[in-house]
């Protein structure tokens, strides 16, 4: 998912990781960005632009490398524009007229397709033949908009626990699974911290919050009525059970006991660090953990409560209304997002591959530039869990009703129900259609 830029910027696997440039790759020749009009030879012009920093480029490179081969009549240009900026150049160019053929989409794909920027892809997807859960499985779901698919998954990796597998092993407890509960996560938690050392991570970001809502039966906003449900018992005792862990049973830092560690405000360069046993973040994480000596580690799936429900992270690539050629700009999509096209992806470490065939095949659970032996398998093993996001055209006005709603919750000065109620409100005010 492409993640807001807040303080878990630099978790966002799918904008690239740290500083971002801007850049512009063109595979041919071509002519004006935008244009897909047929030019000299019959050739025609495809625009794509993705979000992200040479990581990023270089996988797409490949990928349009490919599609070349494949499409030799189109020429195709890629732009890759930084995260903070993406969302509204993009939509600048689409209410120009010079929107790109085919774009990245993530969370707040809604925003696009919600406003008629997006084209909607089903006549493609059902001429083509595509079957979208056989190849996708539960993240084929989360394009849609009034039943309508916007975009095809591109990538896509469940959230996953990091561990310290020393720790663990030192004090002989049983490594973390996918059948866990949150009363095997908070006794683990209270065996492994101690000494300045904290059993877990944290809960702050959505994602995980949101995970142990849906495990507990709870919804964000009403699939059916479009309307939000947070201030319900569900909600409230996962949102109680989040904050516990910092103020009551004290497993987990609190802000200020990130800042005195110096580790920053998240849990990932405290899990590096040796100061947090347990850490839930994406895929992203596991190429910098292996390069270091001071943790031994590895992943396994996350727990679940009275349902499995798993937060995962991706993105979609979808045909905005300028395109003058949707239709040969569905069969770039399509490529892309074959096996061949996405193979990519796992071969340079970018990301994990939104096709479930390549998450369970040998090159993605043994990659070549994976040295250390870490459980792959907890990738295609999680994605039957994966819930659907609240996706809603609001996205973003939802996000900063969550930040500023849980802040003080977060900081031990307000309990679950009042933060819960103080929500609905807000996002009472923002969401004005229907799911």
């Amino acid at each position: 998912m492409k993640l807001l830029e807040t303080n878990v910027s630099r978790r966002n696997v799918l904008a690239g990781l740290g500083a971002t440039t801007l850049g512009v790759i063109t595979l041919t020749a071509c002519g004006s960005s935008g244009s897909n009009t047929a030019s000299g030879g019959g050739a025609k012009n495809f625009v794509m632009t993705v979000w992200g920093g040479d990581p990023d480029k270089a996988a797409y490179q490949t990928r349009l490398d490919l599609a070349k081969a494949k499409f030799p009549d189109y020429k195709i240009t890629l732009q890759i524009i930084p995260n903070k900026d993406y969302a509204q150049k993009v939509q600048t160019m689409i209410s120009g007229g010079t929107g790109p053929d085919i774009m990245q989409v993530a969370e707040d794909a809604n925003a696009y397709s919600s406003k008629n920027q997006l084209l909607a892809l089903d006549e493609y997807i059902s001429s083509s033949k595509l079957d979208m859960t056989a190849a996708f499985g539960a993240v084929a779901e989360n394009w849609k908009y009034k039943d309508k698919t916007y975009a095809v998954p591109d990538r896509a990796g469940a959230m996953i626990l990091y561990y310290n597998k020393g720790e663990f092993e030192k004090k002989g407890l049983a490594i973390p699974t996918g059948d866990w509960t949150w009363d095997d996560l908070l006794s683990a938690a209270k065996e492994l911290t101690g000494d300045g050392v904290y059993g877990y991570g944290g809960t702050e970001w959505w994602p995980i919050w949101m995970s142990f809502a849906y495990q507990n039966g709870g919804k964000i906003i009403d699939p059916d009525s479009g309307r939000p449900t947070v201030d319900t018992p569900e909600v409230i005792e996962a949102l109680q059970f989040c904050q516990d862990l910092i103020y009551k049973h004290k497993v987990v830092p609190s802000k200020v006991d990130y800042a005195n560690m110096g580790a920053g405000v998240g849990g990932d360069a405290a899990f590096a660090s040796g100061k947090v046993m347990m850490n839930s973040t994406g895929f992203w994480n596991i190429g910098s953990l292996a390069k270091q000596d001071k943790i031994t580690w590895d992943v396994a799936q996350i727990w679940h409560g009275k349902e499995k429900a798993i937060s995962a992270f991706g993105s979609g690539l979808a045909i905005s209304r300028s395109s003058k050629n949707p239709a040969d700009a569905f069969k770039i999509i399509e490529f892309m997002t074959s096996a061949e096209g996405q193979k990519p992806i796992l071969d340079l470490g970018q990301d994990v591959p939104a096709r479930q065939d390549l998450q369970n095949s040998p090159e993605f659970l043994k990659p070549s530039w994976l040295k250390a032996d870490v459980n792959m398998e907890v990738f295609p093993e999680s994605t039957p869990s994966i819930f659907k996001p609240p996706f809603i055209p609001e996205w973003n006005e939802m996000q900063k009703a969550i930040t500023d709603a849980t802040a003080d919750f977060w900081l031990g000065k307000t309990d679950a129900a009042a933060t819960a109620a103080d929500l609905q409100k807000r996002l009472g005010s923002i969401v004005k259609t229907q799911a």
